[in-house]
Order: C-alpha cells, then structure tokens, then sequence
C-alpha cells in the first residue's frame, strides 16, 4: 500500500480540495480546522500550563525529540517500562486536564466528516515539533479497540506526514500537510506505519517556528 500524493498536490497549499483520500478509509480534510486556529492554540496554552510539555523516553532508552502532553481522561506515556495510557500525569501525579470543549468538537466533526459518526474520544496527544524534529514511522496500536479512528490536526508550521503501509517495510507516500489540515483514518488503514518527516524551519503568524499537532483517540 503506497500512494505518492505529494507531488500531486496544487501549487498553493491553501486551495487544495477539501478532501483528500489517502487510502481505504483514510483522508485528508484539507483546512478543516484553520478557522478554529486561535481557539485551539489558546486551549494547548492552558492544557501545558497544568501539563508541561514534555520529552519522554522510548523503552530502548533514547529520548524523543518531540515534545508532548496530553488531555482527556487518559494520557499516552512512554518510559522504561513501556508504551501506555495512564490516567495520571507521571510528572504532576495529577489527572490530566480535561479535554476542552473545542477539541471535544473539532474531533467528532472531523471524524463524522470521514465517514466515522459518533466518535468520542478519550485521549488527545499533543505534540510539539520544532526545526529538525521528527516523528518516525509507528502504528496507533496502544488502545483497546482499534475500531475507533484517529484524527490528527496540523496547527503551525506545515510538515510533511509519511503514510506507509501495514509492513514498516512499505515505502510510505509524503504528504504535505498545512495549518488546519485533519487526517482522519480507521477501518482497513487503522494501523498504518505512519510519521512526520524532519520539521523544515518557518515562521507561521500564530505559532512562530513551532508546529503543533493534536491526535485525538479511543483508548478503550
């Protein structure tokens, strides 16, 4: 399963279609979530307030050099030990902040927009990338019924998302995804090698050098 969508993509990232399928059950909302921008980076803003943004250690010991936190009922943490979701801040020993009502929204909309009504998700993983970050190529496997789907939102600075396959081995497609884009994928692409290709510096108006990304999920 590749697809090579990058080089088909418009000149002008910001009038590309609205939807763009990546594979079975997998799209691209193309700026779907541009016009909630502010609201949703002031809500990141008080999220890390209460859960600072964070570099967690992989099981093999090697640092990541994303940031993240999380908000909901659950968090996704990874250390020593192991991938999991825990329903406390392992670096506050306190809950995670509630999920805002604007991402609470954003994420159902999304997903009813890809075919996925009703979803109620438990968990948001927020990840910050800076110049050179990048995320390498993982399945979404850590939940408990994997019939839900993920959606992930681009805030910032735009990045390019490797979408591979069900092997790791599968040479993955690079699509380049700007402020507002939401990917949305479940059913036969549920667990898709996917990642984020070193960050290219920029200046985005309401970020600076920063991309933000909320990657909303059912965990059981």
């Amino acid at each position: 399963m590749t697809f090579d969508l990058f080089d088909a993509l418009p000149a002008d990232p910001d009038t590309p279609p609205a939807v763009e399928p990546l594979g079975p059950g997998a799209v691209v909302l193309r700026g779907f979530a541009r016009d909630m921008g502010p609201a949703l980076l002031q809500a990141v803003a008080e999220v890390s307030a209460s859960s600072p943004f964070r570099h967690l250690i992989t099981p093999g010991g090697l640092r990541m050099s994303v940031a993240m936190t999380n908000c909901g009922e659950r968090g996704w943490v990874s250390d020593r030990t192991g991938y999991r979701y825990d329903p406390l801040d392992p670096d506050t020993g306190r809950p995670w902040p509630g999920m805002p009502g604007a991402f609470s929204t954003l994420a159902l909309d999304a997903a009813d927009a890809a075919g996925y009504p009703g979803f109620a998700p438990d968990a948001c993983l927020i990840n910050r990338y800076l110049p050179g970050t990048r995320l390498s190529l993982h399945q979404d496997r850590d939940e408990l019924d994997l019939r839900a789907p993920i959606v992930s939102v681009s805030l910032g600075l735009p990045a390019i998302f490797l979408w591979g396959g069900l092997r790791r081995a599968d040479r993955p497609a690079r699509v380049r995804l700007a402020h507002g884009d939401v990917v949305v994928w479940g059913g036969p692409s549920r667990l898709v090698f996917h990642g984020i290709a070193p960050l290219a510096a920029g200046d985005h108006a309401l970020t600076g050098s920063e991309r933000i990304n909320l990657t909303f999920r059912k965990t059981r």
